[in-house]
C-alpha cells in the first residue's frame, strides 16, 4: 500500500503496507515534507519495496487516482509489465458518489443538510438544544470516507426527523438568539416536506454504492502479494 498523509505537525508521510490472503502488514514509511510528490518519486519508493520483497511475490499495486500515482503506474508498467497497478476501488466509488452528489436535485438537499449541521454544531447553545431534543444523540456520523460520512449523517437526520422538527418549533428555540439570525431562519427547511423528500431520495440513490464502499477491505491503496515473504 502506498499512501500519503499529514501528521499533527503537518509533516507529509508516505507509507507502504502489503496485503495477501494470509494477512496485511505495515512495511515502511518515509517523511517527504521537503520534496514534491512527483510520479518519479512515488515510482522509486514503490520500486524499492518491490525489489525488497521480490518482484516474483508481487501481483498488484493499488493506489488512488491522483495524477502522480498514475504517472508512477506508467513507469512501473514499462519496467515491470507483469505487475498490475490498479486504482483503489474505495477512492473510485467515492469519486462516483461525489459526482452524483453534484446533480442539481441532490446537491440542493446535500447543501441544505450541510448548512443545517454546520449551524447546529457551530454554537454551543444550538448544539445543547439539539442534544436535549435528541436525547443526547448526535446527528453527525463518521464513515470510512467523507461521502460515507455524508450518507450516515443523512440517515441520522432522517431518524431524528420528528425530534428536529420539535426542536425548531419549540419555545426553547424561539428564545434562542440564533433563531433570529439569517442562518437560523434557514434551518426552518426541516419543517418542509420538500426537504425530507429530498433526504429520502438522496438515501435511495446513494445506498448501494455507500454499502459497496464500506465492504471494501483494502482501504485506499496497497501492494498485493501472492504470499507473505520471510
Amino acid at each position: 500500500m502506498k499512501d500519503t498523509w499529514s501528521d499533527r505537525k503537518r509533516r507529509s508521510i508516505m507509507n507502504l503496507r502489503v496485503n495477501c490472503k494470509e494477512d496485511t502488514t505495515f512495511l515502511s514509511s518515509k517523511e517527504s515534507s521537503d520534496v514534491v510528490h512527483t510520479g518519479e518519486l512515488i515510482f522509486n519508493y514503490v520500486l524499492a519495496v518491490i525489489e525488497e520483497v521480490g518482484s516474483e511475490n508481487v501481483v498488484q499495486v493499488v493506489t488512488n487516482n491522483a495524477s502522480n500515482n498514475m504517472a508512477a503506474a506508467k513507469m512501473l508498467k514499462e519496467k515491470m509489465p507483469s505487475i498490475f497497478w490498479t486504482s483503489c476501488a474505495t477512492h473510485t466509488i467515492n469519486l462516483m458518489l461525489e459526482g452524483i452528489g453534484k446533480l442539481p436535485r441532490l446537491k440542493k438537499t446535500l447543501d441544505s443538510t450541510k448548512s443545517l449541521t454546520i449551524f447546529i454544531y457551530a454554537h454551543h447553545t444550538t448544539l445543547a438544544l439539539m442534544r436535549k431534543f435528541t436525547k443526547k444523540r448526535d446527528i453527525v456520523r463518521l464513515g470510512v470516507t467523507r461521502f460515507a460520512s455524508t450518507f450516515l449523517t443523512l440517515q441520522s437526520i432522517l431518524e431524528k426527523k420528528y425530534r428536529l422538527r420539535a426542536m425548531f418549533t419549540s419555545f426553547d428555540w424561539d428564545k434562542c438568539k440564533w433563531s433570529k439570525s439569517v442562518k437560523g431562519k434557514a434551518t426552518y427547511s426541516v419543517l418542509s416536506t420538500v426537504f425530507w423528500n429530498g433526504v429520502n431520495y438522496c438515501l435511495r440513490v446513494f445506498a448501494h454504492l455507500t454499502k459497496l464502499v464500506a465492504s471494501t477491505k483494502l482501504g485506499s491503496c496497497c501492494i498485493l502479494l501472492n504470499k507473505l515473504f520471510d
